[in-house]
This record gives structure tokens, C-alpha cells and sequence, in this order.
């Protein structure tokens, strides 16, 4: 009887350690950055991981390498079949389709233009990759994780808090994050009665390579001297509120938009 409640005590503890065991993550944008953050921090939950990737292929297969079940995927977020591939991979890989997605990829115009300079093919990437990218892996999604709860269903989209402090430069990367925010919270009432729940978690400046590129250093102190916490924000701060909503234990949060900023902007 003892054994019986030692084994059944050390199964608990297993399982609230890693309350992902057993589900598969497709992670786009997980070559660096907030993206190779999350999906880290999935596996560590127990996740299997398809990591989506653009260019940066050493470094996604680095990242497989580390984690215990990855895959690293190249995939034009932008391209239809580009996206059907990577939930492919999930079956293939592991068996099951992807129970939970994470639509991270984006990208961001350096040169930080106003909208009047904002040329026509810049403004087309970002919607291109930005937005168009969301919608199709938000699509292939809701057509393809499992229903009925009870194992998954989880949509997270990162987009981003300049969406609230509207700041110069960033009209194009702007608009499109603020489409994705909309679409999401649209997609949790139409996913209504499936047990999938869709959410946006949107940060605030973290230290990654795109936020920095483009900025001097009197730019980035300003950043931090405006943060209540004094400081910006790291991959792994984000990567925690992904991972709560990727659990069973926010199945009560859905069709929202959480701003993860360290307060500075609400």
C-alpha cells in the first residue's frame, strides 16, 4: 500500500511538473529570440516541439538538439503550404498532431519610418509575414487541433504592446499586430463549443536581437527609464504567461489579449 501511494504521489508530481507531457507545440519564429524562449519553456513543460523557422537553420537545429523531442521545420509563414507543412511535422514526427499552436513569427522595418515614408514593399512584408502569416497558421489551427478538450486546443499569438502605446515609426508593425489581436479574439467565439482557446499574449520591449536592432543607446535608456521595473524585459518573462495558457489550467482564459510589458503600458 505504501509503495502503491509513493508510485501514485510520484506520478502527481510528474505530471504537475510537466503539464505538457504527452502534447505536441508547433513554435513558428523559434530560431531565436521570444520565440526559441517559449519553446524552451514548452518542452520543459513536457511538450514535443515543431520549431518554425525562416532562415536561421543552424540555429533552430541547434535549439532541436538541446531540447529532448524537437524537430526543427523551415517554413515561409506566408506560404499556405509553407504552414500545412509544419503541422505535418508534428504528425510525423511524433505521432499525434500539434495540440497547441504558437504563432510568434514576425518581423519588424528597422529603419523605424513614419507611416508617409513607409515604402509599399516594406508595408507588404510586414503584412505579409506579420499578418498574413497569423492568419494561416491560425486557420490551419482551427481546422486541425483536437476538439473537446481535455488534451490541448491551446492558440497563442504573440503580438505586442505598441499596439496600446502607439509609439512613431511603428505604424506599419502596428496595424499589423493590432489585425492579429482582432482576429483572435473573433477566432475564440467562432472555436465556441470546441474546447480550443485562442488568446494573445503581446509584449512589451524585451531584449532580443530585433529590438535592438535600429536603436542607439540613448533609445534603449529611455525604453528602460519609462519601465516601472526599471528594466526590459527578457524572452523567459513572456515565454511564463505562454506557458500558463498552453495548460489546462487557462482553460478559463480565452479571447484575451495580455499585455506582458512590465507596466509599462496597460
Amino acid at each position: 500500500m505504501a509503495a502503491a501511494a509513493a508510485a501514485a504521489a510520484a506520478a502527481s508530481s510528474q505530471l504537475a511538473a510537466q503539464p505538457l507531457a504527452g502534447r505536441v507545440a508547433i513554435v513558428t519564429g523559434a530560431s531565436r529570440g521570444i520565440g526559441r524562449g517559449i519553446a524552451a519553456h514548452l518542452s520543459a513543460l513536457g511538450a514535443s516541439l515543431v520549431l518554425g523557422y525562416a532562415s536561421s537553420s543552424a540555429e533552430a537545429d541547434a535549439l532541436a538538439a538541446e531540447l529532448p523531442r524537437a524537430v526543427a521545420v523551415k517554413a515561409d509563414v506566408a506560404d499556405e503550404a509553407g504552414v500545412r507543412a509544419l503541422f505535418d511535422a508534428a504528425e510525423s514526427a511524433f505521432g499525434a498532431g500539434a495540440h497547441i499552436l504558437v504563432a510568434n513569427a514576425g518581423v519588424l522595418d528597422d529603419k523605424y519610418p513614419h507611416l508617409s515614408n513607409t515604402s509599399t514593399a516594406d508595408f507588404d512584408r510586414t503584412i505579409a509575414v506579420n499578418l498574413r502569416g497569423a492568419f494561416l497558421c491560425l486557420r490551419e489551427a482551427a481546422n486541425r487541433l483536437p476538439r473537446g478538450g481535455g488534451g490541448g486546443g491551446r492558440i497563442v499569438a504573440i503580438t505586442s504592446s505598441v499596439v496600446a502605446s502607439l509609439p512613431p515609426g511603428f505604424s506599419a508593425y502596428t496595424a499589423s499586430k493590432a489585425a492579429v489581436e482582432a482576429m483572435v479574439r473573433t477566432m475564440a467565439k467562432e472555436l465556441k463549443g470546441t474546447g480550443i482557446t485562442a488568446n494573445c499574449v503581446a509584449p512589451g520591449p524585451v531584449a532580443t536581437d530585433m529590438f535592438f536592432s535600429g536603436k542607439d543607446e540613448a533609445w534603449v535608456k529611455r525604453i528602460v527609464d519609462a519601465n516601472p521595473t526599471g528594466r526590459l524585459g527578457d524572452p523567459g518573462d513572456i515565454a511564463a504567461m505562454v506557458g500558463f495558457l498552453c495548460t489546462d489550467a487557462a482553460e478559463w482564459t480565452n479571447g484575451q489579449v495580455i499585455r506582458v510589458n512590465g507596466g509599462y503600458i496597460s
